[in-house]
């Protein structure tokens, strides 16, 4: 694992340690910020279930403040913080290690708005994907024009809608799939 482009270009990324994480490929990686393009400097950039903070470093690496990571297991914190220090960063992120959904309370209560918002919960928790599109859906974390973008399992269905979320885009990539949701 790598950043691919930016700051940071090239710097080796590392996992936590066991099965608990499930690093994103740095060619799914690549397709997300073709995706989102240009619109990431400058960016407020939250990145949910945040594993080894590939995603919110790349985000970081390419011009994106601030930048949130959440993540309530200790290892992966520890590796966020060791990967971002690596990186070269000392300032633009914070990091969270709480609870997903006591992170969004919190986040939400600060009056905290992100432009995206990358949520990539363990496959193997399947009712949570719908619990934290739920959740999201209401908040007010998003302005309008926001992104979420969600990583699940091939097979997993999502619906099209979550509140005022509606699914603008599917892209698969070999068992990954990115749902890409726009706030009305």
């Amino acid at each position: 694992m790598r950043v691919i482009a930016g700051k940071a270009k090239g710097k080796r990324l590392n996992a936590p340690r066991g099965m608990k994480t499930r690093p994103i490929t740095d060619m799914i990686k690549e397709a997300l910020f073709n995706v989102l393009g240009p619109g990431v400097y400058e960016a407020a950039f939250l990145d949910l279930f945040a594993g080894s903070g590939s995603v919110g470093i790349e985000a970081l690496s390419r011009g994106a403040r601030p930048v949130f990571f959440v993540d309530n297991d200790r290892a992966a914190v520890g590796v966020i913080t060791e990967n971002i220090k690596n990186c070269g960063f000392s300032e633009g992120f914070e990091i969270y290690g709480h609870d997903v959904f006591q992170a969004l309370r919190v986040l939400e209560r600060n009056a905290l708005q992100f432009d995206y918002i990358y949520v990539d919960p363990p496959f193997d928790q399947e009712s949570i994907f719908g619990k934290i599109m739920i959740a999201l859906g209401p908040a007010k974390l998003l302005p309008p024009g926001g992104l979420v973008i969600l990583r699940t399992r091939r097979k997993m269905l999502m619906l099209d809608i979550y509140e005022n979320l509606s699914r603008i885009r599917i892209t698969q990539y070999g068992e990954s799939v990115l749902h890409y949701y726009h706030v009305d």
